[in-house]
């Protein structure tokens, strides 16, 4: 059997406002009723949703934690092609309401790249093809 990943889910303390920042700011299509619990996006290849934090320790039997702050544990890498792309999308989501956590710069493994966080302090790296 080889296994591959089917979906990434966020645990968000806010539905509403994460599923507006990704959809208006980081441009992720989605049909959401505006019910809880879950919401999950149109996304090509892996499956992207949410899941409010407050139902998990129903659903887990315990009480999870979680990080304050810009959270370290993970990031969502999105691939915009060319290196002039990750400028032009840090510009646009910086301006619709992201964090700035680094600003475009070249990589030494030859790709650029740029941070932002979202509402919830989760890292999304913009990223550009690798070059020669």
């Amino acid at each position: 059997m080889k296994v591959k990943f089917d979906m990434i889910g966020l645990f968000v303390s806010d539905l509403k406002l994460m599923v507006e920042f990704y959809r208006d700011v980081v441009g992720i299509d989605i049909d959401w009723d505006r019910k809880g619990p879950y919401a999950e996006f149109k996304h090509e290849g892996i499956r992207f949703a949410m899941y409010e934090r407050k139902e998990l320790p129903k659903l887990l039997g315990k009480e999870p934690s979680y990080p304050d702050g810009i959270n370290g544990s993970f990031e969502l890498a999105l691939n915009v092609g060319v290196p002039e792309n990750v400028d032009k999308t840090f510009k646009q989501m910086i301006s619709a309401g992201a964090e700035s956590v680094y600003a475009p710069r070249n990589e030494p493994w030859h790709m650029r790249s740029a941070m932002v966080a979202d509402p919830e302090g989760n890292m999304i790296e913009i990223a550009s093809d690798f070059w020669e």
